[in-house]
């Protein structure tokens, strides 16, 4: 058997300059959430103001994924995708605008929080375009025969940025202040904009442009409603995602009850970002196509076992090292869900597939940040994790027991297609 080419996608030169974008981007977005995070729980110090961010972003991205989703496979991808970064960029202004001394002495906290609630809510809408734009275009860059290479290196940049993104902003914020990192943001952003035009534009293989919007959305959500395992997969993600996020209240942890400051802050984001970059090595080299469905449950079992591990530790290093481990499982879950979708999703119905993918898992960040925000405002911060992660351990099992289709799913035949097609 020929060995398999763990840098295939790498060798794309527009694959990488899509990387670079990316990366900036959610780099950037990521940085900003954390730093907004922290200066509205400073400012108020209650946690049901930082849930309250998750909900302000989670309303207009949830009830605009499907349209946007419909909007994707009607547009060209490239511009799209500039068009959304632009305006981003516009929040981020915003949001430094808003942390500058100036503002700070002359507005009052209400009017600050509404202010940033406001920005937050246009950042949701935005989101329910990202998404569905970003999956379809990664397979216009990469021939089909190496999409899980391609999914592999997409998923892993996406969470290594994610997380290194939350890292940095927590250093930052005692290092140079909260105004300056939001405007570093704003920089990052301007960048990725500017790499996205070298990009070619890419042709829209939608045949049924100009379709109407109702019987457009009906195809794509009957499409994943009847396909047992992108459903279980996706529902599998959601869950775990809603109830065993963390990084929401890692503020809180760091403040009031591991009390280690915005350095420790910054370190225990940095244990989920290493457990990431280790995923991202492992998958390219360890193929995950035999007992696929098997290897999502045990990822989203052991990551779960991890969410219960930090919220009862006491101590410092523990902490680390459960969210080092809980880094690790949710990025090989990743992996496999996005190898899933990109090897079972119609060229023409990858938009409306990416949004109902954004609704199931992207929003159910925004709504795992309310909810951790609230549990944690009603149980305190540790039953609020323990049970989050509970929950996340019931729905494995549960998961594992009523769908044996995705319990039994071995993506081997479905990859030797693909690599025999070209």
């Amino acid at each position: 058997m020929e060995k398999k080419d763990p840098y295939a996608s790498l060798r794309i030169k527009e694959f990488n300059i899509f990387l670079l974008v990316r990366f900036l981007l959610v780099f950037g977005w990521s940085m900003q959430f954390i730093v907004i995070e922290w200066q509205v729980y400073s400012i108020t110090k209650d946690p049901l103001s930082i849930g309250i961010i998750g909900l302000m972003e989670i309303i207009p991205a949830f009830t605009m994924a499907l349209f946007a989703g419909h909007i994707v496979d009607q547009k060209e991808k490239r511009n799209l995708l500039a068009i959304c970064t632009a305006a981003f960029s516009l929040i981020s202004l915003g949001l430094f605008l808003l942390t500058t001394e100036n503002v700070l002495v002359n507005w009052s906290t209400n009017s600050i929080l509404y202010a940033i609630y406001a920005l937050v809510f246009f950042g949701g809408f935005l989101r329910s375009f990202f998404g569905p734009t970003i999956f379809s275009l990664v397979a216009l860059l990469v021939p089909k025969n190496i999409y899980q290479n391609a999914a592999t290196w997409s998923t892993s940049t996406w969470k290594t940025a994610s997380v290194s993104g939350a890292l940095s902003g927590g250093f930052l914020i005692s290092l140079i202040g909260v105004d300056v990192t939001l405007c570093l943001v704003f920089v990052l952003v301007m960048l990725s904009l500017a790499f996205t035009f070298l990009i070619s534009k890419k042709p829209i293989l939608n045949k049924k442009l100009g379709e109407p919007m109702i019987q457009s959305l009906k195809a794509g959500l009957e499409f994943v409603f009847k396909n047992k395992v992108i459903l279980g997969v996706l529902t599998l993600d959601m869950i775990a995602v809603l109830f065993g996020g963390t990084v929401a209240i890692l503020s809180v942890f760091a403040q009031d009850v591991l009390k280690v400051g915005s350095e420790g802050f910054g370190i225990l984001n940095a244990s989920i970002s290493m457990g990431s970059i280790v995923t991202m090595f492992i998958t390219t080299y360890i193929p995950i196509n035999k007992k696929t469905g098997i290897k999502m449950l045990v990822s989203v079992f052991v990551f779960g076992l991890s969410i219960i591990g930090f919220g009862l530790s006491s101590i410092f290093w523990v902490s680390i090292l459960a969210l080092f481990i809980s880094g690790a499982a949710d990025g090989i879950s990743m992996v496999i869900r996005q190898t899933i979708l990109q090897l079972e999703t119609p060229d023409h119905m990858r938009g409306r597939v990416g949004s109902v993918n954004s609704m199931f898992v992207g929003s159910s960040n925004e709504l795992g940040a309310f909810e951790s925000g609230l549990a944690a405002k009603l149980m305190g911060p540790v039953v609020a994790v323990v049970f989050g992660g509970t929950m996340t351990l019931i729905t494995v099992v549960t998961t594992g027991i009523i769908n044996p289709t995705l319990r039994k799913l071995d993506l081997t035949k479905d990859l030797e297609e693909q690599e025999n097609m070209e």
